[in-house]
Order: C-alpha cells, then structure tokens, then sequence
C-alpha cells in the first residue's frame, strides 16, 4: 500500500461538480492499493500515518503526530482520496505499467477498510468517491508532502 500524504491548511474532492469532501486544517491522503495488500497492510499504514510526527508543536515544525495534535484539542482531519496511479511503474517505456494495482473489486474493500482504521485511532475522516474522475484541490501547509509505503506481507504471514 503506498501514500502520498500531504500536511493541508484546506483540502477537497469533488466530482462532476459536486464536493463530496472537504477538511480544514489536517492531511490529505493518496492512497494506493497494490497487488498483495490486505487489511494488515492498511491498518499498518493507517496507524503509521495518524502517530507520523508531522505536525508543529511550539517553535519545532514537525513533533506531534495528528493523533497527538487531536488529544491535545486540535481539531485535525483527513481526507483519503483512492489514486490507483500511485501503482504505476515507469521504469520501462513511455507508458505506465498499472500491473501492480490492486483490482477495484479488492482495492475498494482495503480502501475503506484504511478509512476505518483513521477513524478508530480517533481521526475525523472525509473521503473521495472510489473510481470517479476527481478534482481534488489544497493548500499544502509547509509545504510538507512524505511518500509512505507499507509493502505487503510475506506469503506465511498474510491475514
């Protein structure tokens, strides 16, 4: 499963001319579901994400971690938007490779299922709309963008 997850003063998704999410200050997310992903995966990655120290505390720009900032009274949100093209390969050619993309009928189960796992540890979470053509737009706050990526489980140990 990989993410782009991005540190947002606002953010939004909208399709066909209809804003179906939208947070203020938070992250967004892009997440991609990889051939081989499973719910360990995305509850790794969830939980990696919300205790990630990326957010300001004081005068050091990134000590506290979203779940952190939100014990703490801040009101921080997500927004998790599916982005199947995080699966790409371009290392050969000049056309991505989407070989490595979960199919949708397994990456929409694991993509809610990482949505529900923000929400467990305690995140408010707005999504996108699974498959659509979206406009997401944001204000990056830094800016202040990290890859991560939680690489499936070996064969012995999949849930």
């Amino acid at each position: 499963m990989r993410a782009v997850v991005q540190r947002v003063r606002s953010a939004s998704v909208t399709v066909a001319g209809e804003e179906v999410g939208r947070i203020e200050r938070g992250f967004l997310v892009l997440l991609g579901v990889l051939v081989g992903d499973g719910p360990r995966e995305a509850e790794r990655l969830a939980a990696r994400i919300a205790d990630f120290r990326f957010f300001p505390q004081g005068e050091r720009s990134m000590e506290r971690s979203a779940r952190a900032a939100r014990e703490a009274g801040e009101d921080l949100r997500a927004l998790v938007v599916s982005q199947f093209t995080l699966a790409a390969d371009g290392r050969k050619g000049r056309r991505p490779s989407f070989d490595r993309a979960a199919a949708p009928e397994r990456a929409l189960p694991l993509y809610e299922h990482f949505v529900a796992q923000l929400m467990a540890l305690g995140i408010p979470t707005e999504t996108g709309r699974f498959g659509a053509s979206m406009a997401v737009a944001l204000v990056n706050d830094g800016p202040v963008t990290f890859v991560l990526e939680e690489p499936p489980a070996a064969i012995g140990e999949r849930s």
